[in-house]
């Protein structure tokens, strides 16, 4: 599995449903980018100016609201993961 680095964590992004409620099918153009996902690795921490070490408030297992057009898609062992930093989340979703 990947390991994050730093204040990164690693998102499995929720896709969207593909039908809106009356039944429309909609084209991947037409969907907005998703902006909700499940943690599955997060990062040591931030270094500070001064060395010391500061640990991220995520946890794994976490579904977390970030940024629309934040952080880097990679895809790894046939799957896709969404890297970002801590900043770029916005909130924990219960």
């Amino acid at each position: 599995m990947l390991k994050p680095l730093g204040d990164r964590v690693i998102v499995t992004v929720e896709e969207p449903e593909e039908q809106t409620v009356g039944g429309i099918v909609l084209a991947s153009n037409a969907k907005e980018k998703p902006q909700t996902g499940k943690i599955v690795a997060v990062g040591a921490g931030r270094v500070t100016d001064d060395g010391k070490q500061v640990p991220l408030s995520l946890k794994e297992g976490e579904t977390v609201l970030f940024d629309k057009y934040a952080g880097s898609e990679v895809k790894y062992e046939d799957a896709k993961y969404l890297v970002l930093h801590e900043k770029d989340i916005m909130a924990i979703v219960d």
